[in-house]
Order: structure tokens, then sequence, then C-alpha cells
């Protein structure tokens, strides 16, 4: 029997037990609102024990959706969530930074809905933030991948009277978010989660609802909730598709219509199809399908 010397021994162990080990898992940080945590619908509290929420909250929301897609794809996340209702990015970077500042493979950061709360539409504060957040990411991660979501048209802000969007055409405010998102997040080196137009693709493809206060459509998908203004749970599966089809490069219908998640909310396997095609769509054609 061959005698190895104890360094030579140790050194193969070594090498053996690293050709053995699986391979480290990515990290991956969401920072949002209420469209990021999943309000007024049972997202909300998805798949919460399997992601760290930075507040202790036990939300699940968006990456919670995100984990449990990453988890069918076989790719192994740690996702964290730090989420406020109607905040900003700048509050988040000012109230929040301590848990927040840490080295991330990803992040994916989501505006205020209206982008500036008191100016709707104005992109100048979400650029400024967005790039002073990629600063701090970067500061601890130079590699850090950074994802903006741009998200969707409020109805309530369309269909009734004297707001910012009104009597404009279903995708406007959408693609309004999309130019201010696409502007921030070229001073930021980020990539744009094209959820906006993900809802449009819906829209225009059959899928869904165009306007949820006629009553027209009824029997197609309900993107919205009750309140016209927040997501319902087929919205927020298709951000969630949206953010994970950008992020990891996997094609949101590889998921296919088994995907557990869309099974556990109730969805038909036909909403799942067609939601995971709108998710694929909007991202093939850059959000052309919604311009």
């Amino acid at each position: 029997m061959i005698k190895l010397l104890p360094a030579l021994a140790a050194r193969l162990i070594a090498a053996c037990a690293l050709a053995v080990a699986p391979a480290q898992a990515k990290t991956i940080l969401f920072v949002g609102n209420s469209f990021t945590f999943g309000a007024n619908a049972p997202v909300r509290v998805l798949n919460a024990d399997q992601v760290t929420d930075l507040n202790g909250e036990r939300i699940g929301g968006v990456p919670g959706l995100f984990k449990r897609f990453a988890e069918q794809a076989g790719l192994d996340w740690q996702v964290s969530l730090e989420t406020a209702p109607g905040r900003t990015l700048g509050w988040h970077l000012a109230e929040r930074r301590e848990r927040i500042d840490r080295a991330w493979d990803q992040v994916v950061l989501q505006e205020y809905s209206t982008l500036d709360p008191a100016r709707p539409g104005d992109g100048a504060a979400f650029a400024a933030d967005a790039r002073r957040l990629a600063q701090l990411f970067r500061a601890r991660n130079p590699r850090v991948a950074l994802t903006l979501t741009a998200t969707w048209t409020r109805p309530d802000l369309v269909f009734r009277p004297d707001k910012r969007w009104s009597g404009t055409p279903i995708q406007t405010m959408a693609d309004d978010l999309r130019r201010a998102t696409d502007q921030a997040a070229a001073g930021a080196r980020a990539k744009v989660a094209p959820v906006g137009q993900a809802f449009t693709c819906a829209i225009r493809a059959g899928v869904a609802d165009a306007n949820p206060y006629n009553g027209i459509d009824f029997g197609r998908v309900p993107l919205w909730s009750y309140d016209h203004y927040h997501a319902s749970s087929y919205g927020y599966y298709l951000e969630a598709l949206v953010v994970f089809a950008q992020v990891t490069g996997v094609d949101p219908r590889a998921l296919g219509p088994t995907e557990r998640a869309a099974d556990e909310l109730g969805f038909s396997q036909a909403e799942t199809v067609a939601l995971q095609k709108a998710a694929h769509d909007a991202i093939a054609t850059d959000g052309g399908c919604g311009r």
C-alpha cells in the first residue's frame, strides 16, 4: 500500500472535498413597497418561510414567488427582501440603509408607483436614488447586478377624472414609467424588468381585462386588486415572472402549466401558460408589445 506524505494527503483530501462540494447559492435582495410585497393578495405570505424578510414581518410576496420559480428551475438562490408600504427608494436608503448595506450578487429595486409622490411621472428623484443605491451596493460588491422594476399602469389614475393619466390609453402610464426607468437604469448601470409592458402584453393578447371598471371583459384575467391600484395575485405572478426571467435568463415559459405557485394560487393551467407567455413576450420584444 502506498503511503502519502502528510502534506500531499491533505491537499488530495481538500481537492476531493472541493470537487464534491455544492456550488454556493447566489444572493438576491428585493427593495420596494407594496408592489413588491404583494398587498391585497395572498401572494403577500406565499413562501414566506423560504425567504428572509429583513424587517421580520414574514412577507413572501414577489420575492417568495421568485424563490419558488428558482427551486423549480433547479437554481439555488438565497432570497432576501426589505419592503415598506408607500415608500420611495430614497426613503429606503435614508431609513433602512443599515439593513440592506451588505454584499449581494443581485439587487432588484422597485420605485413608488407614480415615481414621485408629489410630482407624478417625474423620474428625477428616482434616477438620483437609483444611482446612490447602486453606489452603496457596488461598494460592498463591485460585481453586483442591479435590476430596476418598471411597474404597471394604475387604472384608478386612468379611468377616474382629474388624475395625472386620466383619459389616456391603458398602456400610456406604464410606458411613461418605463421611459423613466430606462433613464434611471442608464445612470445606475442596471437592467430593467418591463413589468408594466407585460401587463399590456397580456391585455393585447386577450388574456387580461383592460378596464376593471366597465365589466366588459368579464372572464378575462384580472391583473389588478379591488382598489384598481395594487395588483391581484395574477398581476403579482406576472411581475415575478418578468423579474425572474430578467435576473436569471430563464425563459418563464419553461416553468410550464403545472408551475406550483400558480396551482397554489388557484390559477387554471391555461391562465398560467398565458401569463408565462406575456412575461416572455415583454422581455423578448423589450416591451415592444406594450408600446
